[in-house]
């Protein structure tokens, strides 16, 4: 599994590694049912504090990506759960409401701020495999 976090972005850590298991998931390079480390075991492989692993797990277990188990250890969750498609949706306009009002504030159109989050998509859609 390849984790990239950049410690000096404005991006919390714990929110990197969310965003880089989800990609990982999306993209296929992390498979259904595949183990993930342990909290101990990634936070150490990282560098990084094993407290914010363990947010990251429970965000990630919470949005139905993942299954903690106390002896299997943390999976990839085994099947999509599409049943709270519409509270996420409401969490995404919540999390893009700051972004796209700064992009707004800088003057960025909407034709760029569109071409940049299609851009994003294709990217995490195209990114699987042979990394």
């Amino acid at each position: 599994m390849i984790i990239r976090i950049e410690p000096d972005s404005e991006v919390p850590i714990y929110a990197q590694l969310v965003n880089n298991i989800i990609e990982g998931i999306v993209n296929g390079r992390l498979r259904r049912e595949e183990p993930l480390p342990s909290v101990r075991r990634l936070a150490s492989d990282i560098g990084i504090h094993m407290h914010t692993v363990n947010k990251a797990y429970k965000i990630l277990e919470q949005g139905g990506f993942i299954q903690i188990h106390r002896r299997k250890g943390v999976v990839v969750q085994a099947t999509r759960k599409y049943e709270d498609t519409e509270r996420y949706i409401d969490y995404l306009k919540g999390t893009l409401r700051p972004i796209l009002t700064g992009a707004i504030y800088r003057d960025i159109s909407l034709e760029q701020i569109h071409s940049t989050i299609l851009e994003v998509y294709y990217d995490i859609v195209n990114s699987g495999g042979g990394e």
